[in-house]
């Protein structure tokens, strides 16, 4: 059992209830256990990968498939009131403030989204809460047991992890009697398990750009038609602003399809006077998310409105060209949650800012972010301040487009890790099948290298150095090992300026990496013997930690700092 939940229960007064909240943390587990034999291994991937595209055009006809054996019909799932979106950067953004602005106006919300932070059942939010642990294992084995019921008709056939959850909002929704079901797709759109649904009542795309390559295409053209694929005949879609060449192909295939398409207004036609509206995220993107979320939640109330008379939906006022949002509408926005992107958590004497940028233009504005509220945060703490980034990168995604922007910041230190909890084990929530955990520990040994390199090459072109020499890629840590041709395994750290250049670090797990950055001072990460602090970075009033490149990274740290 983990050192929380034992904390959590140890507090409440008597030993049945103990037993009976273990007893329900206990069969949760299991259930997450079973869910984990879904996922794909890595072999399986790397074929999906390899035939882009030639299999997962039976996607949505196996989804089919699925429901009804779970006993849904597409019936059914057209008695749902979806918001269906795609996107790259800030779909899950989107999709939070519409739950958001929905539930403030009094509408019972249903929210499907991906991937999860600490515990799988964050994916399936009913009025913005995850469900339960005691509803997540009972509609758990509901549908699973269904399927594994039918298994040997269907040719031994079971859903993949996600095709599996998305199965499993669609029976939550249904039972839970949502007013309202917001769907955020997993990946691209056409064929992803999501796009089973057949009649949305609107459909959005938020930001594009480069991101599951692999899968999708390496052209944002390539992109832009999978995320437009959720289009449907009749059905209103709107789009966040977008490069011309995306929002070509998302209007031709709107027009292909039939659909009815719109680039929604800046969010400053809702501002007048000088007041700007509060959003619950923090970031600059966010107002474009914000004003997305608008449009769809104002398309969803006036259908809604037309569908049920008896209740009407909040009307957008109109006073000489400014739009004034209804209470609900600016409340939903201000009171907005959604951990992991742009989240600033304060502790005595460390601040986390987490946000799980992994694309180029997520993490530019990460970087935008984190050195305003940094610096604000500087100018009212006394004493010294140190900055330290927490990285980690994933699946196919170029290490040195993420990392580059980073070198810039004026970190004191970078540490490297993967997405693991605890070097021994980890969580069933935050267990990876697909990959093995050597080729985890080598991609994190590959972007410390790479980080070093590109923060060696900064530091050259400061000092207007010409050509590197020997003596320069020795610098810092990568002497320790060769791992291309361009780094070499000899030299001493004698020759690095420590105060130029920044201390850098790997560490087997996410709770080794904390307590070397935190110098200690997190108490809920690992009790091992930290390994020795640099003489530059002790004894700092406040420490600074900017923790992104993955969502997963970002929620094995939420994991083990948070409170619950």
């Amino acid at each position: 059992m983990s050192t929380k939940l034992f904390r959590s229960l140890s507090s409440v007064a008597s030993t049945a209830e103990i037993n009976k909240k273990y007893e329900v943390w206990r069969r949760a587990q299991e259930a997450v256990t079973k869910l984990n034999t879904l996922q794909s291994n890595a072999q399986t991937l790397e074929k999906i990968r390899q035939q882009r595209g030639k299999r997962s055009e039976q996607n949505i006809p196996n989804m089919i498939k699925f429901v009804e054996r779970v006993g849904i019909t597409l019936d059914d799932v057209d008695r749902l009131s979806v918001i269906h979106v795609s996107g790259t950067k800030g779909k899950g953004s989107t999709c939070a403030f519409c739950e958001s602005i929905l539930r403030h106006q009094g509408y019972r919300t249903g929210f499907f989204s991906s991937p999860h932070l600490v515990e799988v059942r964050e994916r399936l939010r009913i009025n913005g809460i995850p469900i339960s642990r005691e509803k997540f294992t009972e509609y758990f084995w509901d549908v699973f047991g269904k399927l594994e019921k039918t298994k040997e008709s269907a040719e031994g056939d079971m859903p993949a992890y996600f095709a599996f959850l998305t199965v499993m909002a669609l029976h939550v929704f249904l039972k839970e009697k949502v007013d309202v079901a917001i769907m955020e797709v997993g990946i691209g759109g056409q064929f992803d398990s999501t796009n089973l649904i057949r009649r949305p009542v609107v459909c959005g795309v938020s930001s594009l750009g480069l991101d599951h390559t692999s899968i999708l295409g390496e052209t944002i053209d390539k992109i832009a038609w999978h995320k437009a694929g959720i289009f449907k005949p009749g059905v209103p879609a709107f789009t966040s602003s977008q490069c011309r060449e995306a929002l070509d192909v998302i209007e031709n295939r709107a027009k292909e399809i039939g659909c009815p398409i719109t680039t929604v207004p800046p969010l400053s036609i809702y501002e007048s006077n000088g007041h700007s509206l509060t959003l619950g995220i923090a970031g600059n993107m966010q107002r474009q998310n914000a004003a997305l979320a608008i449009q769809l939640c104002k398309e969803w109330t006036d259908r809604r409105g037309k569908d049920q008379s008896n209740r009407s939906p909040p009307q957008v006022s109109e006073n000489q060209g400014v739009q004034t949002l209804p209470p609900a509408v600016t409340e939903g926005l201000k009171q907005c949650r959604w951990d992991g992107r742009n989240q600033r958590i304060h502790k005595k004497g460390i601040t986390y800012y987490l946000d799980g940028a992994h694309t180029l233009e997520s993490v530019q504005q990460c970087i935008e972010w984190f050195k305003r509220a940094s610096a604000e945060e500087s100018k009212e703490l006394g004493g010294r301040v140190i900055r330290i980034l927490v990285f980690n990168s994933t699946g196919d995604r170029e290490a040195n487009v993420l990392i580059e922007p980073l070198v810039n910041c004026g970190f004191d230190a970078a540490v490297f890790c993967p997405n693991i909890l605890f070097s021994t084990i980890n969580s069933v929530d935050a267990m990876n099948l697909t990959v093995t955990k050597e080729s985890q520990l080598n991609r994190v040994l590959a972007n410390m290298l790479l980080f070093e390199r590109l923060a060696v090459k900064r530091l050259q072109q400061q000092k207007h150095e010409k050509e590197p020499t020997e003596t320069d890629t020795n610098c810092c840590e990568a002497k320790r090992l060769k791992l291309d041709s361009d780094i070499v395994e000899k030299g001493d750290n004698s020759v690095c300026d420590l105060e130029d250049c920044v201390i850098t670090k790997d560490f087997p797990c996410i709770s080794s990496a904390l307590s070397w950055a935190t110098q200690g001072r997190e108490p809920n990460t690992s009790t091992q013997t930290i390994v020795e602090i640099p003489s530059t970075l002790r004894n700092a009033e406040h420490i600074q930690i900017l923790v992104t490149g993955s969502l997963h990274l970002v929620g094995g740290v939420l994991g083990l700092i948070g409170p619950d």
